[in-house]
């Protein structure tokens, strides 16, 4: 099978890192990959949001599959000229991909289907957002109702923050804080049948102790020790499967990834948000742990053929992946500095710890240089959350990156 994998970032190089070790993939191409996808995919310097440039590449390349990781791609239709052109694409359409594309028609769904989430309001003038803010109270909740590469949620007391976010956004959805801890449940669906991947738990703030602002996730782990053993079956009832069948009978059908967020709150389980992708950095803790071959698996979300697949087959213990960002992140991320140590953990760690590029390029003398704001994620792989957590900062303490940083406390709490 010949598989194109499209975006630049972790998440995509965890896929490309499995897809590589899967005897079905006799060819693995990227676009447009990074420094670190290079090493096991063809990359191509192809915009991942150009929906018939990607098609086109798909062609010439002859691919089998296509894997689309990007939100931006998704919503912008590039799945839908993929199909168009005769290739099977893992990754949903434009109009199924508004499940993540808007906030507000994820609530829409969600009232339909039955599916629990917080009470919220949409809001579209600075008026609507105050009576809003008041109606619910502090800790105030107020989502920018399009993308917003992970940052668009401000979470706070301060009442003015809350009012200046909404100010700042044309829509916004202000909805009810919800109490307990967060998990992230990714399922594959092609339209009609659900599988649920092992669950995870992210960590989105910048630095320890949930301190600093919201990131596009500084690390994560899995399983989750502490969750309920039904945990997953729950929420293939009451959340994945009515929503995959409500968009089914809307005519616009979701297939792809679907990524349920989830607050674990003391009136049971809530959906905080969906996502129609693999979730970054948490792709990175679930794939390592995935033992089925992934290509096989993609194809049959992609054709319709998932329910005739065997369970999915995962290796006993844990990963923990820890991100590595640049100086400055997420404000106003410095990139150009060469990144080094790379080969110290892939010779002395792997395969029980590995390096997975987010932000980086090589420059012109062929050096691995920053080139976004989260720059690596340091992933491994152990018997247990405690240690998988120590080989992954042990990998960590290699890398060299000038002004860098990363959390200290990726999984201490699920370590104990």
């Amino acid at each position: 099978m010949k598989v194109l994998v499209i975006g630049g970032g972790a998440r995509e190089h965890a896929l490309c890192h499995a897809l590589s070790r899967d005897p079905q993939v006799t060819a693995l191409h990227c676009a447009p990959g990074n420094a670190g996808i290079a090493a096991v995919a063809t990359c191509h310097p192809v915009d991942a949001g150009d929906g018939a440039a990607v098609s086109a590449l798909a062609t010439a390349v002859a691919a089998d599959l296509v894997v689309i990781g990007p939100e931006a791609p998704l919503v912008a239709g590039v799945a839908d000229a993929v199909r168009a052109a005769g290739v099977p694409v893992f990754g949903p359409s434009a109009r199924a991909a508004r499940l993540e594309g808007s906030k507000a028609f994820a609530k829409e769904i969600m009232a339909a289907a039955g599916v629990p989430t917080a009470r919220s309001h949409v809001c579209t003038t600075e008026a609507q957002a105050a009576e809003a803010l008041d109606a619910f109270g502090p800790p105030y909740v107020v989502k920018d109702d399009g993308l917003a590469a992970g940052k668009g949620v401000v979470v706070t007391e301060d009442r003015e923050a809350a009012l200046a976010h909404a100010r700042a956004c044309d829509q916004v959805v202000i909805e009810e804080f919800l109490d307990g801890p967060e998990v992230s449940l990714f399922a594959l669906t092609d339209g009609t049948a659900v599988v649920p991947l092992q669950p995870a738990q992210d960590f989105k703030r910048a630095y320890d102790n949930d301190a600093g602002p919201n990131t596009g996730g500084m690390g994560a782990y899995s399983p989750l020790p502490w969750a309920d053993p039904g945990l997953v079956d729950e929420v293939l009832a009451t959340v994945l499967r009515p929503t995959v069948d409500e968009m089914r009978r809307r005519g616009t059908p979701f297939s792809g990834l679907l990524y349920a967020g989830l607050a674990l709150t003391s009136r049971g389980v809530r959906v905080v948000e969906f996502n129609a992708r693999f979730g970054d950095p948490e792709t990175q803790a679930v794939l390592a742990r995935l033992r089925t071959p992934l290509a096989g698996v993609l194809h049959a979300a992609a054709t319709g053929t998932l329910a005739d697949l065997p369970p999915l087959r995962w290796a006993d213990g844990a990963a923990v992946t820890v991100v590595i960002a640049s100086e400055g992140y997420p404000a106003k991320p410095r990139t150009g500095d060469p990144v080094e140590g790379l080969d110290e953990v892939a010779g002395r760690d792997a395969p029980d710890a590995y390096v997975l590029h987010a932000g980086t390029r090589l420059d012109e003398d062929g050096r691995v240089v920053s080139a976004g704001g989260r720059v690596l994620s340091v992933t491994a792989v152990g018997d247990g959350i405690a240690e998988a957590r120590d080989r992954a900062y042990r990998a960590v303490a290699r890398i060299r990156l000038a002004g860098s940083h990363h959390r200290t406390d990726i999984a201490a709490k699920a370590a104990g």
